[in-house]
């Protein structure tokens, strides 16, 4: 008997596993015990408010007990309020002030940056017309845990993607499939600590994100100034550095599109130096006002690492990105991926494959290239016609764009007061190192309205004071 009254709770909401011990109790005691242990794990958030019972009658078989031990026990916490009966549903945890003031949650990470892209523009009936002929056409071998480097058919197709819209020279056999660009810079900063490069450049201004990613790996970021021609190859060439990160196409935060000749300089510099450049391809789908600019990575394969994902195009949620690599650091990268996680999740990648491969991908790029154009066109004409004396820049690709005062201002105020009037928006100096010679706001567009847009600027120029 004493073995059967030390039993587990087991719960019909999938994996819910409490001890419940009954054993060291006489039979009058029972039920008593029973209502302290299920309160105390209530109120710990061990049984999580929602969380569905057993039914009395299988409870007290698992407990080896009468059902009415278990009944009582259920009554009693009913009325406790620490459980709720369901008419047709059965017995259910409630919501207590004990379980939820438990455990300090820890703040909610802030968006990461400004250049969302708009969920509710996501190609959800393709996706799922992509995902259901993948699941149908995988072979069952491929539901183990596949290449570390990435589903084969995805890396031949994103080798034929990125070669037409990026002008990217990138075999198949030279391609890692990641969690994302936050993985894939993560992995890069590993590959290099362990090769002997501990320092790593970072535009200045840059993403902050990233930053944080590679102090993570180990690795020391020194900041490079950034201005209209991209990224100060000068400087960079009167450092030690061997590797350095940047954004060409679209530079973030700042819009800057690199220069023709900057870009051969940093090249230039990097065969020089036999050092490496990591390219971060973002956003550079999406163009409105300007002839397409290929990727650094075609004029320089031997010396660049590409990187690109599919979080501004489709969504960040999707968490799949990919690395073009020089061929000798192919084996080491896909080593990392591997030792980090094994391998991508296989069907996400087989669907990202059937969706390239059958054009699903380009027709989204249009279609919403024209949307997001719409709401860039608004956001700049209702700032120029409601704040004309402010400066707007990076506008002609992307998913944000900056905005500089006339004035000298707090920053970090007048972003607020941004958002507050309903702009995505965040203070440059946010993303640099150095003191900014003048204000600015960055704007993330893509994820908003029109008429939401031109709300937040009526209602920001109405505050703002003017020169």
């Amino acid at each position: 008997m004493n073995e059967t009254n030390h039993a587990t709770v087991r719960g019909t909401n999938g994996g819910l596993l409490l001890e419940v011990t009954l054993a060291r109790f006489p039979r009058g005691q029972q039920a008593s015990s029973l209502i302290a242990q299920l309160r105390a794990a209530v109120r710990s958030g061990s049984l999580g408010a929602g969380t569905r019972l057993p039914a009395s009658r299988t409870l007290a078989i698992d407990l080896g007990v009468s059902r009415g031990v278990v009944v009582r026990a259920y009554e009693q916490l009913t009325a406790e309020g620490y459980l709720r009966a369901r008419q047709g549903s059965g017995t259910e945890v409630a919501t207590v002030r004990d379980q939820s003031e438990s455990g300090a949650r820890p703040p909610a990470r802030p968006q990461s940056n400004p250049g969302l892209p708009a969920g509710a523009l996501f190609p959800r009936a393709e996706w799922l017309r992509s995902a259901t002929r993948a699941l149908a056409q995988l072979p069952d071998a491929d539901f183990g845990y596949g290449d570390p480097a990435g589903h084969p058919r995805l890396r031949q197709e994103l080798s034929a993607y990125l070669g037409r819209v990026r002008a990217l020279i990138a075999p198949p056999e030279r391609i890692v499939i990641v969690n994302g660009f936050a993985q894939a810079s993560r992995l890069v900063a590993e590959v290099l600590r362990d090769r002997g490069t501990l320092r790593i450049g970072v535009e200045d201004p840059g993403s902050v994100g990233l930053r944080e990613q590679l102090a993570w790996a180990g690795l020391t970021c020194r900041p490079i100034l950034v201005d209209g021609d991209g990224v100060r190859v000068d400087l960079l060439a009167r450092s030690t550095l061997r590797a350095l990160v940047v954004t060409p196409a679209h530079q973030f935060p700042t819009g800057v599109v690199m220069s023709p000749d900057r870009r051969h300089a940093l090249l230039q510099w990097a065969r020089d130096t036999d050092a490496l450049v990591i390219e971060d391809d973002y956003d550079a789908e999406y163009r409105y006002d300007r002839a397409p600019v290929g990727a650094l990575q075609g004029l320089g394969p031997d010396a660049v690492i590409y990187g690109g994902s599919v979080s501004k195009t489709l969504a960040p949620a999707l968490r799949i990105g990919w690395l073009v690599l020089p061929e000798r650091l192919v084996s080491s990268v896909t080593d990392a991926k591997y030792a980090a996680d094994l391998a991508t999740g296989i069907w996400e990648q087989a669907t990202l494959a059937d969706f390239l491969a059958c054009g699903a991908m380009d027709r989204h790029i249009r279609r919403t290239t024209t949307r997001y154009r719409a709401r860039r066109d608004r956001l700049v004409t209702e700032i120029a016609t409601r704040l004309p004396d402010w400066a707007v820049t990076g506008t002609a690709a992307g998913l944000h764009l900056l905005v500089r005062p006339p004035l000298q201002c707090d920053e970090a105020a007048l972003a607020a007061l941004a958002q507050r009037c309903g702009l995505d928006a965040r203070p440059l100096s946010r993303y640099a190192t150095a003191e900014l010679d003048h204000a600015g706001l960055v704007i993330g567009y893509g994820h908003q309205r029109p008429d939401a847009l031109t709300n937040g600027v009526i209602a920001l120029a109405r505050h703002v004071p003017r020169p």
